[in-house]
């Protein structure tokens, strides 16, 4: 879905039985988790069989991390703007219906789904961005959403994981709970108690 130097950005598919072009099915596409750093699209690979079972056009996404390319989150984040421009674009040879995406994903990856959801800008220069990048829903797993100081919220323990050296910058600029909006795309978190890496509190939060 996108070609940058030497990096070939791949999605990888999975369809309904006897799907066909002249489908419209609804999409969901998932980011691997990884603290985006490290990961693989295979993270998700079962639940997109899953999913296609279901009928739905199921992917998983690789996009550019840390210990791989060198790149921050926001470069991660414009990825995943891209994937699911991506899919919008091609929805009639993917038999998808461009108005039912939904984005996915696990920790980085939540963050990734959330901010392409909410967070403007931080598109890949020069991609056309006369089609959205914005899913119509996400469905987020333990998700990195709050990145920067948030009213009350006690980030400390978390806080040294979103610098702004790690983050790329201001971590703000790419903290979904700071660009929540009306007219959001709707979402649903699942986010256990107990998680240690990302506070549950964040969810609350957001």
């Amino acid at each position: 879905y996108k070609t940058l130097g030497q990096t070939n950005l791949q999605l990888y598919i999975f369809t309904p039985v006897s799907h066909a072009a002249t489908n419209r099915c609804p999409a969901i596409v998932f980011f691997f988790g990884g603290g985006w750093t490290t990961g693989s699209p295979q993270q998700f690979e079962q639940q997109c069989r899953y999913f296609a079972s279901r009928g739905m056009v199921a992917i998983t996404a690789d996009y550019r991390v840390a210990s791989r390319q060198g790149v921050k989150p926001p470069q991660c984040v414009a990825d995943a703007k891209s994937a699911i421009r991506w899919v919008r674009k091609h929805a009639a040879q993917l038999g998808v219906d461009p108005n039912r995406i939904v984005a996915a994903g696990g920790s980085a990856g939540g963050h990734l789904a959330a901010a392409a959801a909410v967070v403007p800008g931080l598109d890949e220069p020069g991609e056309d961005t006369s089609v959205s990048a914005v899913p119509n829903a996400a469905v987020l797993f333990n998700p990195a959403l709050v990145l920067a100081p948030l009213g009350n919220l006690d980030l400390e323990k978390f806080a040294s994981r979103v610098s702004a050296e790690r983050m790329g910058g201001d971590p703000q600029r790419i903290s979904p709970a700071h660009h929540v909006k009306a007219g959001a795309p709707p979402m649903i978190i699942f986010h256990v108690r107990a998680e240690t890496t990302v506070p549950f509190a964040t969810s609350e939060a957001f």
